[in-house]
């Protein structure tokens, strides 16, 4: 194995016969771990296509205005460029849409939950959630909704297949094969990936400075991104229970009222805990596409690269008037590893560089991915 980027998945050096099957189903490439997958829901070719149509289908909203694929565009590495994602009613949502690539990899879902271990766990939110409405599918419109999927001959073909001859549409079932399209969304064909496979040339001079400031104690990068995933939030098929990390950090982005508040429109993991410890915690996100799915943070308030990366250098963001004002580099409740640092415009430069080294064009352009 090669770990260039400490723990968090270590890159896998060769493919397994065990699981030769599962690997090709899924498309995941000999460099990585298989991903977890739960008993309840063992992934067939019959459940991902279902899933797929699904996922475009903007009559599972209940006006049909929009789809999963709304809020998360394969050309943007599924996510859809806004700071704040918007609802089939227009409700704007407090945060921005994650990517999906490697979601299955993930430790738990979402920006801040630490309850969401599944796909099939996070899945439901955006379907059934009324505050705010997502696509709205709740419990007065779910008949008409799925009403539209039994009348179509295409879909009772479909779930038939997928459900050994059932052509009945529940929101399980949609669960179900929405969350098998989605751990097909295997992301692992960067230059970065070229170079930790042994192409040098890969990485120009400019990336791997940045490799290598990233993995740095000045910039701190990896400390939260690290590994496969580029994310500590990360478990595979072989990782062991007790081994796997549920991390939430306080990046320093707000200071409201100089007390360690964030907007009282998302406080983070606090929303579910209601410690007041927890105000401003979040999930560390994986980088991979990340040149790809901006803007950045929670919710969207930074629209560059280098605005993150002078948000860390920084030691926090200032929001000097408004509502939200605050000096986050004085957060109490901040992570110690956002201490800010010292760094030249070229060093910054090379960081940023290094991220877009991250990026998977196949991964953009696959066709297994988009719409049917």
């Amino acid at each position: 194995m090669v770990d260039i980027l400490g723990c968090g998945g270590s890159y896998n050096s060769g493919g397994d016969n065990e699981g030769s099957g599962l690997r090709s189903l899924l498309g995941v490439p000999d460099n990585m771990e298989l991903p977890p997958i739960p008993e309840f829901n063992p992934p067939t070719q019959e459940k991902i296509e279902l899933g797929r149509h699904i996922f475009y289908d903007k009559r599972l909203s209940l006006n049909g205005t929009q789809s999963c694929a709304s809020c998360h565009q394969q050309d943007r590495a599924f996510t859809d460029g806004l700071s704040r994602s918007i609802g089939s009613t227009g409700a704007v949502h407090p945060r921005n849409a994650q990517g999906l690539g490697n979601a299955s990899y993930h430790a738990s879902l979402t920006w801040s939950n630490d309850g969401f271990l599944w796909l099939e766990d996070q899945i439901e939110v955006p379907l059934i959630n009324d505050n705010p409405v997502e696509l709205g599918v709740s419990d007065g419109v779910r008949s008409e909704v799925f009403a539209r999927f039994e009348k179509d001959v295409s879909y009772q073909n479909l779930f038939s297949n997928a459900f050994n001859g059932s052509t009945e549409v529940s929101l399980q079932k949609i669960i179900f094969a929405l969350a098998s399209f989605c751990r097909t969304l295997i992301t692992g064909n960067s230059d970065f990936d070229r170079y930790v496979a042994g192409d040098a040339s890969a990485l120009s001079e400019q990336q791997k400075l940045g490799l290598a400031l990233f993995n740095g104690e000045r910039f701190e990068c990896f400390h939260c991104h690290t590994g496969i995933n580029f994310t500590v939030s990360y478990r595979d098929a072989n990782t062991k229970a007790e081994d796997i990390r549920f991390p939430f950090f306080n990046t320093g982005l707000y200071n409201v009222g100089g007390n360690g508040n964030y907007p009282t429109i998302d406080q983070g993991l606090y929303e579910l805990t209601l410690d007041l410890n927890d105000r401003g915690l979040f999930r560390p996100q994986s980088l991979r596409n990340v040149e790809l799915t901006a803007p950045y943070m929670h919710d969207g308030s930074l629209q560059t690269l280098e605005e993150v990366i002078e948000h860390y250098a920084r030691g926090g963001t200032i929001t000097a008037s408004g509502p939200n004002a605050g000096d986050g580099r004085l957060n109490p409740l901040k992570s110690g590893l956002v201490r800010g640092f010292d760094a030249t415009s070229d060093e910054k430069a090379a960081v940023v560089a290094f991220l877009k080294s991250l990026t998977d064009w196949e991964f953009i352009d696959n066709p297994k991915f988009s719409a049917p």
